[in-house]
C-alpha cells in the first residue's frame, strides 16, 4: 500500500520474519542518532525497540545508498532481511516508483526486485554478491571447540553445521564466539542442520543484536559454505524460527534471495 513520505521525527517500523527495524531519514530527524540514542531508541522496554534502524543515504554509484545501525550503536556491512525492509520501504512510501533499483551498502552494492501486485509488494529478491568461504577451522569458546567455517557476503560470519547444536547452545556460547579474538571486528554465528540437499535449518546469532530470529545474509552464508562442502544444491530453502527464505546460487557464484518484509507502523519520535 502507499503510504506518504517520513515528516518530522517519523520513523517506520517493519520485520521481515520476526528481525524487525526502524528505517528513518535522518533530514527529517530533529536530533542526530548517536551511538548513545540508537541504543536508547532500540531498547525493547525504554524505547520503540526494534533490532537495528537502517537509514536512507545518498548512493555511492547506486539508486539509493543505506546505512544499517545495530542496537548497541555499532554499524554493520549489510543485512539482507534490513535490504528488504528498506527496500519495501522506498517503493511504499513513494521514494522511488521502480520495481528494480540498487542500494549501495558498507558491504557493497546490491540490485533489489520488487514483485508487486497491484499496490502492494509481495516479496523482494535482493542479489547478495558472492560468498568468500574460508576452511573449516576449529575454534574454542568457553572451554568448548566448534569446527566451521568463516564466511563474508560483505559482512562476517561464521557457519557451524552441526545438528546437536540447540537454541540454549546459541545462547550460552553466541557471544563468546561473536567475541572470539578470531574475530576482531566480531561476527555473525550460524548452527546449522541440513535437512535434505534442498532444505536448511538454522539458529542465528546476530553481531550487536544477539540471538534473532531469521537473517537474510546469515541464510546466504549457511547456504554457501553448506554448498562449498557438497551438501546442498544450487536451490536452498532457509528455515528459521521467523520463517523461511529461497535462496538460488547463479552460474556466476552471485547469491539470490527473496523473502517478505512486512510494515507495521509509522510514528513519531519523541525520545
Amino acid at each position: 500500500m502507499r503510504r506518504p513520505r517520513l515528516g518530522p521525527d517519523e520513523i517506520a517500523k517493519s520485520h521481515a520474519l520476526g528481525n524487525d527495524y526502524l528505517v528513518a531519514d535522518p533530514k527529517t530527524l530533529s536530533k542526530p542518532l548517536t551511538p548513545e540514542r540508537i541504543r536508547e531508541i532500540c531498547h525493547r522496554n525504554f524505547g520503540a525497540g526494534s533490532d537495528g534502524i537502517l537509514t536512507l543515504e545518498a548512493g555511492k554509484d547506486a539508486d539509493f545508498g543505506l546505512r544499517i545501525l545495530n542496537p548497541d550503536g555499532s554499524e554493520a556491512e549489510k543485512s539482507g532481511n534490513g535490504l528488504r525492509i528498506f527496500c519495501r520501504f522506498l517503493f511504499d512510501h513513494g521514494y522511488t516508483t521502480k520495481k528494480e533499483f540498487t542500494v549501495s551498502t558498507l558491504g557493497g552494492k546490491v540490485t533489489s526486485r520488487l514483485d508487486v501486485q497491484g499496490d502492494e509488494v509481495r516479496s523482494i529478491t535482493v542479489d547478495m554478491g558472492k560468498a568468500e568461504i574460508g576452511v573449516l577451522e576449529d575454534l574454542e569458546a568457553a572451554g568448548r571447540r566448534f569446527r566451521g567455517s568463516a564466511v563474508s557476503v560483505g559482512n562476517p560470519h561464521f557457519v557451524i553445521v552441526d545438528p546437536a547444536l540447540t537454541r540454549d547452545d546459541l545462547l550460552a556460547f553466541g557471544s563468546k564466539i561473536e567475541h572470539h579474538p578470531r574475530f576482531p571486528n566480531r561476527t555473525n554465528l550460524q548452527f546449522v542442520t541440513v535437512v535434505d540437499r534442498h532444505t536448511l535449518k538454522l539458529l542465528i546469532w546476530e553481531r550487536g543484536a544477539g540471538e534473532t530470529l531469521a537473517s537474510g545474509s546469515s541464510s546466504c552464508a549457511a547456504a554457501a559454505a553448506c554448498r562449498k562442502l557438497g551438501l546442498v544444491d544450487n536451490e536452498v530453502k532457509a528455515m528459521m524460527p521467523g520463517g523461511n527464505l529461497g535462496l538460488i546460487f547463479l552460474p556466476d557464484g552471485m547469491i539470490r534471495m527473496t523473502g517478505p518484509a512486512t510494515p507495521v507502523y509509522v510514528g513519531r519520535l519523541l525520545l
